[in-house]
């Protein structure tokens, strides 16, 4: 996960990436719930609620937004109605959070940010 970003932002930037993960993941629980017509089985339901869940978490960000990209994007070529425009403005979000990372304020920061090694000499 390191290799994938050089920075975890904290401050603004910090929040308004965690308010960007936080409102992904309210897109993906709306859209899940009103089409319920596409949620057939409960594992369906289970991706959309954990893929949701992991955003708000910031827990695997990257994978995370991408499971949401395929979320949208299978809601956007089975949805009956025509809500491209939106449906493609969230896809367009999910491909821009998992090209930004999860931000400091997440588990990823975490597990994943840089450590601060101090070598001490033995003189």
């Amino acid at each position: 996960m390191q290799r994938l970003f050089s920075i975890f932002p904290s401050g603004t930037a910090g929040t308004a990436l965690f308010l960007l993960r936080v409102l992904v993941a309210i897109l993906i629980l709306v859209d899940g719930s009103a089409r319920w017509t596409l949620v057939t089985s409960f594992w369906i339901g289970a991706v959309f609620v954990l893929t949701a869940a992991f955003l708000c978490t910031g827990l695997l960000t990257p994978y995370a937004a991408s499971s949401g990209l395929l979320i949208f994007t299978w809601v956007l070529i089975f949805s009956p109605n025509g809500a491209s425009f939106h449906l493609g403005c969230a896809i367009l979000t999910c491909a821009i959070l998992a090209l930004l990372g999860p931000g400091a304020y997440s588990f990823d920061a975490r597990l994943f940010g840089r450590r601060v090694l101090t070598v001490s000499s033995h003189k």
